[in-house]
């Protein structure tokens, strides 16, 4: 291969002081990380949650009791155990026990629908799932042939101290029990309770953990193209992500760290900054059920964050908050976002009220997730994803080439490479071959920029994923389910872009003859079928689809349609004096 712009590693000379070319070797599996910190700072507080605190000793004790408890359920080494809950300290304990006898975790958002949750079941065949207890009814109504055998029912509230389980009404999102599109004979899996689960001594040191190259996690995606499947993630991976954080942010204090967990720990984001990352360094954990900023402002009387990781929206409405005196968030020093483009605007209003850094990263769920950040420090540049993570490479090729690397500056498809990739897509050989390519690269579906020095500017995405709210929605799935409506004979969905950098799900449909268009039936329609972000957020009724030559909807000549036909309809905006 000739020279390549990118082997000199420019971005290297934009580092924060004191921030590594590269990591060490992980040497320890999840478990022993965790086990490591229950040591190190085990009267420290791990988890709070609504004010109840849980030490690292007792995260400790908890997690080996409920490692007894799955194993007496049959989870050996290899088994998937799937976790259906929210933010809550129950899930962090079930993340931890599954992984300390060497199973594999599965992450679900709890609020899919049971269509969208099966699907993942019978993908992945995990033979025991642990539930938050409003979503059981769900999961114990697939049929046999699903291969649940056991449900563990998790009542997040039991996590409280009982006069606040008496006074407190928990502000979670209402779980929403579709069962009426499953098909095949309904069952129900035995189902035992959390307590239950626990109700045992501590798992034998007899029983082996897992070993650095065995797979931790289960993480679905849309990845690089749009049907959902499972990234592979291994110890390995996930360790070496959270070390990369660590090196990251130098000023970070071991042992005396305040993160907020208002992203939710199912999604990758969520979990490595959460679940692993402020776990590693022996931080507080205060646990969110879902955002909401009168809970962020409640926590903040008695434990002031020093650590926030979120998405833009997030930041904007708790810097509202903070600038009519309702929080001081003052003690936040680091910021990182993600998920989204993020708005300069942000930037200056977070850091006008809190007088600390936000910067903005980069990653996907196939690489555990960080993969580029903005340095903690001056050298950050408003606009861009930022440059790599230490031990971390990345090229930009041609897209229909990847062995062509092109020069500095040219734009073509992002290519990276890293101790944090993962290790391919559960039982999808052909996809995986697809992804990552010879070298060990996995080619990302993303149109990039890399400047002289380093700076990562992502200006387009090959990939026809559309990102609302930090989470991945596949047009095909949606328009699959529009497609399922008797008044719909075609879907073409896109991704429409808001001023603060996010997308909205909208859908142009072509009706059958003497359909009329009814938008709330479609929404109705998807709603049943779908997670709450995926539903359309708008939807026009259109003659017919822009197609190429082969037949395939131009989704970009789509969304141009749509975005024409809004604006025409528009009323004219009044003329300024």
């Amino acid at each position: 291969m000739p020279h390549s712009p990118y082997e000199s590693k420019p971005w290297l000379a934009s580092y924060a002081d004191g921030v590594p070319a590269q990591i060490d070797k992980p040497t320890q599996t999840l478990s022993q990380m965790i086990a490591a910190s229950v040591v190190t700072h085990a009267k420290r507080p791990a988890l709070e949650f609504f004010g109840a605190v849980t030490t690292y000793r007792e995260l400790g004790e908890q997690i080996e009791r409920a490692a007894e408890g799955l194993r007496r359920l049959g989870v050996t080494k290899g088994d998937r155990v799937a976790l259906v809950l929210p933010n809550c300290p129950q899930h962090v304990v079930a993340f931890y026990a599954a992984l300390r006898l060497g199973a594999i975790v599965i992450e679900h958002n709890p609020l899919y629908t049971g269509r969208e949750l099966r699907h993942q079941f019978e993908d992945h065949g995990a033979r025991v799932a642990i539930v938050w207890d409003k979503v059981v009814d769900t999961i114990a109504g697939f049929p046999a042939d699903v291969g649940i055998e056991h449900i563990v029912s998790v009542d997040i509230t039991q996590a409280l101290p009982l006069l606040k389980r008496l006074a407190l009404r928990l502000p979670v999102a209402k779980a929403r029990q579709s069962r009426s599109r499953l098909t095949g004979t309904p069952r129900t899996a035995p189902a035992q309770t959390w307590k239950k689960l626990l109700d045992h001594r501590r798992v034998s040191r007899r029983v082996a953990g897992p070993a650095l190259d065995d797979i931790a996690l289960l993480q679905y995606t849309s990845g690089t193209t749009g049907s959902p499947k499972a990234a592979i993630l291994t110890h390995s991976a996930l360790r070496a992500n959270a070390m990369q954080g660590r090196a990251w942010v130098p000023g970070l204090k071991d042992g005396a760290e305040v993160f907020y967990g208002v992203l939710p720990l199912f999604h990758a984001y969520g979990l490595t900054l959460c679940l692993t990352f402020a776990m590693s360094i022996g931080a507080k954990l205060v646990l969110f059920p879902t955002f909401d900023v009168g809970l962020v402002v409640a926590a903040a009387k008695t434990s002031p964050p020093t650590f926030l990781p979120a998405v833009p929206p997030i930041y904007d409405r708790l810097a509202a908050a903070a600038e009519r005196g309702d929080v001081d968030l003052s003690t936040v020093r680091f910021a990182i976002s993600g998920a989204m483009s993020l708005p300069a605007e942000t930037v200056e209003r977070w850091e006008s009220v809190t007088g600390g850094l936000l910067v903005e990263g980069y990653g996907m769920t196939e690489t555990s997730p960080v993969a580029l950040g903005n340095p903690m420090g001056t050298t950050r540049r408003a606009g861009t994803v930022g440059v790599p993570f230490p031990s971390t490479e990345i090229r930009v090729v041609d897209p229909d080439d990847p062995t062509v690397d092109l020069e500095l500056g040219e734009p073509g498809e992002l290519l990276i490479r890293g101790p944090q990739l993962f290790r391919g897509y559960w039982s999808r050989p052909d996809e995986t071959a697809a992804a990552l390519v010879e070298g060990g690269w996995l080619r990302t579906g993303d149109i990039a920029t890399v400047s002289a020095d380093g700076f990562v500017t992502i200006v387009d995405r090959i990939k026809e994923l559309i990102i609302t709210g930090g989470f991945n929605v596949a047009p095909s799935e949606v328009e699959h389910v529009l497609e399922t409506h008797p008044d719909v004979m075609e879907a073409a969905v896109v991704g429409a872009r808001k001023g603060d950098g996010s997308e909205e799900v909208v859908a142009a449909v072509v009706l059958r003859a003497g359909a009329t268009l009814d938008v709330e039936a479609l929404r109705d329609h998807c709603r049943s079928r779908l997670t709450a972000y995926k539903v359309p957020r708008r939807v026009v009724a259109v003659d017919d689809l822009p197609r190429s030559l082969i037949g395939k909807v131009l989704r970009r000549e789509v969304a141009a349609q749509i975005a024409e036909r809004e604006a025409a309809a528009a009323p004219p905006r009044p003329r300024r004096r």
